[in-house]
């Protein structure tokens, strides 16, 4: 089988680097960006992934932050991208396990009801990982319609994610001190949390001629675990409620 992404020992379990994976999807945005929106997904630190100094960057200076993750969540990642590198990469790591885990057989011994037996487990695990995969692909779908062109979160789908109204939610916001509550600058996030949040600003031009602003808020992938903290919300669901 040809190698299309290097293949890790972490710890004797099959493992892939986070850069090597971006590399091959051919992802648009920044590694670290992307790999903090996948992270969104639920994955955990210490359990599907774990931080690593990669190699040093081709301009010199520190080795860039590099994530060493498990073939399980490289597969979902793979899938969640929706393009034929996504597929092809997730076909290659459920190969990749398939022949980790296939017994090692003696021709010279083995009956013919236990290989029997064996391609009968190969096929129970095959129709297993295809399962999970279409579980995935509604949330994959709605994350999609959610997430902004540049990796950012309207307020609306947060609160969709929330399972609360928007306009709740910015109510919720100021009264808890995040949000700015009166004025040019209201529901814009205060100095202190503007890390989780991005506002854009923009003129409009109105039929008078006379210009105003307006500001915008969005939420940074970071923003929707601290705005479930933040509220003592107890889940962050991508899928819409249902109709």
């Amino acid at each position: 089988m040809n190698e299309l992404i290097p293949i890790q020992d972490n710890d004797g379990a099959q493992a892939v680097l986070g850069r090597d994976l971006h590399k091959f999807l051919g992802i648009g945005k920044d590694y670290t960006t992307w790999f903090k929106d996948m992270t969104t997904y639920g994955f955990v630190a210490g359990r599907d992934f774990s931080p690593i100094s990669g190699k040093t960057s081709p301009t010199g200076g520190r080795p860039r932050i590099d994530h060493i993750i498990t073939l399980d969540m490289a597969k979902e990642i793979s899938m969640i991208q929706r393009t034929d590198k996504g597929k092809q990469a997730r076909q290659y790591f459920i190969e990749c396990e398939r022949q980790a885990k296939a017994p090692k057989i003696d021709g010279n011994s083995i009956t013919r009801m236990e290989l029997i037996q064996i391609a009968m487990n190969a096929e129970q695990e095959r129709l297993a990982l295809e399962a999970k995969a279409k579980e995935l692909e509604p949330k994959a779908e709605a994350y999609s319609s959610f997430i902004e062109a540049d990796g950012k979160y309207s307020v609306g789908a947060v609160a969709k994610m929330l399972g609360i109204g928007q306009n709740k939610l910015f109510r919720e916001l100021r009264n808890a001190g995040v949000f700015i509550a009166k004025g040019g600058m209201k529901n814009t996030p205060y100095q202190q949390y503007m890390r989780h949040f991005e506002v854009k600003v923009y003129t409009i031009t109105h039929n008078s001629g006379a210009e105003s602003v307006r500001h915008t808020t969005y939420v940074q992938p970071s923003g929707i675990d601290f705005i479930r903290k933040k509220l003592g919300l107890l889940a962050i669901d991508p899928l819409p409620p249902a109709a």
